[in-house]
């Protein structure tokens, strides 16, 4: 799998370490250079080679809003992650004219840092290789499908994140085997527990079912199916 070369343009040097410890947590992602500001910012895409930058808006010299026209006038293959303390509608406007891939609001726990991420990266190598595509793979890039839509429109408890979600469904019905807790988890790019989590809700909603495997050797394995 090729790495994903990550940039963060953050002035707070505290979080943009944050952000970087967040990201090395992820096996696909290699860190391209950290920005204190919007010169800086664009300096490190012009002398480094960045496929996702993590931008800021509130940045010294300019917001992180005002430097998007400029990236993608002259870095097209960039793709863009806005993290930021912003919450005024305008910039959240401006930034998905400027085909900003995500929007996420500061304090950003990791889970949902590196669940998004993750899922930028399953979004760039399901492109991978391909000359054309089909509509599933545009269903699944766009998040159209009836399966993506009724995930993301069910009132979920506290605790469970709509995207991990269908990444644990997805990994279930690609599956021809039970799997167990750790086996998803490591396919989705997530702890055993956050795993166990959300297939432990899958179960209480009749989306999945388990069952306890006992094998030759070692203690009994819960193994979880796809319905």
């Amino acid at each position: 799998m090729e790495t994903v070369k990550v940039a963060i343009a953050e002035d707070d040097f505290r979080v943009a370490n944050v952000h970087e410890k967040f990201l090395k947590k992820i096996p696909e992602v290699e860190i391209a250079g950290k920005a204190l500001n919007a010169e800086k910012t664009l300096e490190l895409l012009h002398t480094k080679k960045v496929d996702l930058l993590l931008l800021d808006i509130y940045m010294p010299d300019k917001l992180g809003t005002d430097i998007l026209t400029t990236i993608r006038a002259n870095f097209e293959d960039v793709d863009i992650i806005m993290i930021t303390a912003a919450t005024d509608k305008a910039f959240l406007e401006k930034a998905i004219r400027n085909g900003v891939q995500n929007y996420l609001i500061k304090p950003v726990k990791m889970d949902r840092f590196t669940d998004t991420v993750k899922e930028y990266i399953q979004s760039r190598n399901l492109l991978q290789n391909k000359e054309e595509v089909d509509q599933n793979i545009v269903d699944r890039l766009f998040k159209n499908s009836d399966e993506s839509k009724t995930e993301d429109n069910r009132e979920l408890p506290k605790g469970i994140d709509a995207l991990t979600l269908n990444k644990v469904l997805e990994v279930l019905r690609n599956s021809q085997k039970g799997l167990s807790a750790e086996e998803i988890g490591k396919r989705m790019g997530a702890a055993r527990t956050t795993a166990r989590r959300y297939l432990e809700y899958l179960i209480s909603v009749d989306k999945c079912r388990s069952e306890v495997e006992y094998g030759s050797v070692g203690r009994p394995e819960r193994k979880y199916y796809d319905l």
